[in-house]
């Protein structure tokens, strides 16, 4: 049995899966350790295993993968898929938490993230949690004659009994996006993982399962997970401001989500910090196994992406960045 945490200490949790993220997970871990000498807590990287709702084996393939998460101080902790799976790999992020120690404090992540900071430096209130502000607004969708944002938020809050009228920012304008509690779930914390873990599936079963009728031409696919997660953070007494601004999607960690994305609009600093993390040959190795990590980091494609673009005048909508690195060949992922 593992040993409980100590005071003042908190858990990383990832995913690892057979795959792109096995490889993300290897990255992920190789800049915590470089980048957050302080950070003493455990790297838990949650595994789904094989089972009927799987086509296949996910969990992460082959020895050395695993071997140099090890020497990372990565501990697989792994999780069995009852009810998302092949069919919506996101619910692994809800599934895996009801496996993690009960009762400790963890911060999840994204495998698609680069530590580039001290994470013992973030003030984290594990009793207020909230999640990434670095999104946009890509959920819902009204439709022109339909139910708009506040009649579409406002019936899930009703759904599960919570107070939507506390869950507004009141400097938004009503029927404006941002006046509506929405997270990227590319990061979450709480004090522990088997509540927010519960919590996270029941409201994400419920919605998917029986939406209320105000969803009726809402997609929830891939969005489940960013529509139950803000009502999740609000049931348990978190929101949009527990968190200085500057630290995780700034200063110390830094989601980027594909390798192209990163080369075209990240700081100098981010692109440092990833080449150097990632030259070591005993991880280059197995990196290299990953045609868009080879090619991108070590064969230079990704320094011909960030030439496309003034980092100083980025195009406003990120469609605009993918639309340039695809016509011009670049695009993987």
């Amino acid at each position: 049995m593992a040993e409980p945490a100590t005071p003042g200490t908190f858990n990383i949790v990832i995913v690892g899966q057979g795959g792109r993220l096995q490889y993300e997970a290897l990255i992920f871990a190789a800049s915590l350790r470089a980048m957050s000498p302080g950070f003493s807590g455990r790297l838990l990287v949650a595994e789904p295993q094989p089972g009927p709702l799987w086509r296949s084996d996910p969990r992460i393939a082959g020895a050395e993968t695993r071997d140099r998460l090890a020497e990372f101080g990565a501990e697989i902790v792994p999780f069995e898929s009852r009810h998302f799976g092949q069919s919506y790999p996101y619910g692994n992020k809800i599934e895996a938490l009801l496996a993690l120690p009960e009762g400790e404090p963890f911060v999840f992540f994204d495998t698609d993230t680069l530590v580039t900071g001290d994470l013992a430096d973030v003030p984290f209130d594990f009793d207020r949690p909230t999640a990434s502000l670095r999104r946009s607004g890509t959920w819902p969708e009204p439709d022109l004659y339909g139910p708009g944002y506040t009649a579409i938020w406002k019936s899930l809050y009703d759904r599960f009994g919570l107070d939507f009228a506390s869950s507004l920012d009141q400097r938004q304008p009503d029927e404006y996006w941002k006046r509506y509690l929405y997270f990227n779930a590319g990061f979450f914390f709480y004090r522990c993982p088997r509540i927010f873990g519960q919590r996270f599936l029941d409201y994400a079963l419920a919605i998917r399962d029986t939406p209320p009728p105000e969803l009726v031409c809402q997609s929830l696919d891939p969005w489940l997970d960013q529509v139950a997660l803000p009502l999740v953070i609000h049931a348990l007494g978190g929101g949009r401001d527990t968190l200085p601004e500057g630290l995780l999607d700034g200063e110390v960690t830094c989601h980027y989500r594909t390798l192209p994305l990163l080369y075209a609009r990240e700081s100098d600093r981010v692109i440092t910090v990833l080449e150097e993390v990632t030259a070591p040959q005993r991880i280059k190795k197995v990196l290299k196994d990953y045609d868009a990590i080879k090619r991108m980091i070590y064969q230079g494609r990704g320094t011909k992406v960030r030439a496309l673009f003034d980092q100083d005048n980025l195009p406003r909508r990120e469609q605009a960045i993918r639309n340039t690195i695809k016509r011009n060949g670049f695009w993987m992922r």
